[in-house]
């Protein structure tokens, strides 16, 4: 676990060097306006379903590390070809890419695999803080190098942290899933997913909330620039917030889950995500936006949580299709989302953060309700 948590840092930090800066410099040096931006993001959202399904399959046959590797070295070209993009549809190729999720599922299915299941959500959200502590300094440092050397050298040197993430997973221990009988297998991968009720009811709700989510979340970064005229450092170091925020509130969602309820977890981030808009909509002042930053963090927590629910539910031999079916699920439902987004930006910039305040509270109690049954 120390590696994957290794890894998942030194990969965050290259990817947080431009990831949260994308929106605006797709905006500002590319001339992309927010529906452009979206269907950008959507593309994105759209491979990412599509990958998570095949990943799934593929880490339940074959040898778990391999895909997670793969995973890796199918997004090590995403800032090459961010670098040489000179319009909105150039950088169509990187955001392909970019939705390779291939070390999803197998991730998830090798951590649920070997870990202590009194201990699974506050494992799962640890190694997810590992992306987060690895987003703390990035989008901040990404702000300052495209100040001040241009946008180009933070694309290079997110390729080098790519790189070495990529590399650090080769030192993991492989895993492969138990052996099972064909017509078994069969039944642990489709009928007994139609038959576990609570298994489709977090697919579903979890389709609707990554929904809400897609529709606002990208354009945060391009809000704050556009409607309050953030600089791109300002920006990146609310991004750095958020992120050493997310470090924290993960591992306290974590010990929440595993010591009193995952529902009570999920419920506590949405009701911070409601609060988080509000604020953003109504002030531009930066230790408003910050608390917004803070809140907003939880969000990222949401797959973590999802898999955490599903994980144990899954037979060995299929978990990670198990754990894809919902990913998949909330991917599909919601690639449609940052178009959407993009569409009610351009009427007015808040009604995105507006719909998704107003929302999470529905959300909150649908989840009580549901998963308390």
């Amino acid at each position: 676990m120390k590696l994957i948590f290794t890894t998942n840092t030194i990969g965050a930090f290259g990817d947080g060097l431009f990831a949260y800066l994308l929106p605006v410099y797709m905006g500002k040096t590319l001339g992309a306006d927010s529906v452009q931006i979206g269907i950008l993001y959507a593309v994105m959202a759209l491979l990412a379903a599509i990958t998570l399904l095949i990943s799934g399959n593929l880490a339940d046959k074959y040898d778990r590390k391999k895909i997670m590797i793969a995973g890796w070295v199918a997004w090590l070209p995403v800032p090459l070809i961010f670098s040489v993009g000179t319009n909105w549809l150039g950088m169509l190729p990187g955001m392909i890419l970019y939705g390779f999720w291939l070390g999803g599922p197998s991730g998830t299915a090798y951590v649920v695999t070997t870990t202590d299941q009194n201990k699974l959500t506050l494992t799962l959200t640890v190694l997810s803080a590992g992306w987060s502590i690895g987003y703390i300094f990035s989008p901040a440092t990404g702000g300052f190098l495209a100040a001040s050397v241009g946008m180009k050298i933070v694309f290079y040197l997110a390729f080098v942290f790519y790189a070495l993430a990529t590399l650090s997973l080769f030192f993991i221990k492989s895993q492969r899933p138990t052996c099972v009988e064909p017509a078994l297998d069969r039944e642990s991968s489709f009928l007994r997913l139609v038959r576990n009720r609570k298994l489709v009811t977090y697919a579903v709700f979890f389709a609707f909330l990554m929904f809400i989510l897609s529709m606002f979340r990208p354009f945060i970064p391009k809000f704050v620039s556009d409607v309050y005229g953030s600089s791109d450092f300002v920006v990146g170091v609310l991004g750095s917030i958020t992120f050493a925020s997310s470090a924290v509130i993960g591992i306290l969602l974590g010990r929440l889950g595993d010591r009193s309820s995952k529902t009570q977890a999920i419920v506590l981030t949405l009701i911070m995500n409601s609060i988080a808009m509000l604020i953003l909509v109504l002030s531009g002042n930066f230790a408003a936006l910050a608390a917004s930053f803070i809140l907003v963090s939880g969000s990222y927590m949401t797959f973590t949580l999802m898999n955490a629910m599903v994980g144990p539910l899954a037979p060995e031999s299929c978990r990670a299709r198990w754990i894809a079916v919902p990913q998949v699920i909330a991917m599909f439902a919601s690639f449609l989302a940052p178009y959407v987004g993009g569409y009610l930006y351009s009427y007015m910039p808040q009604y995105p953060f507006i719909i998704a305040m107003v929302a999470m509270p529905i959300m909150a109690l649908v989840a009580v309700v549901f998963f308390k049954r």
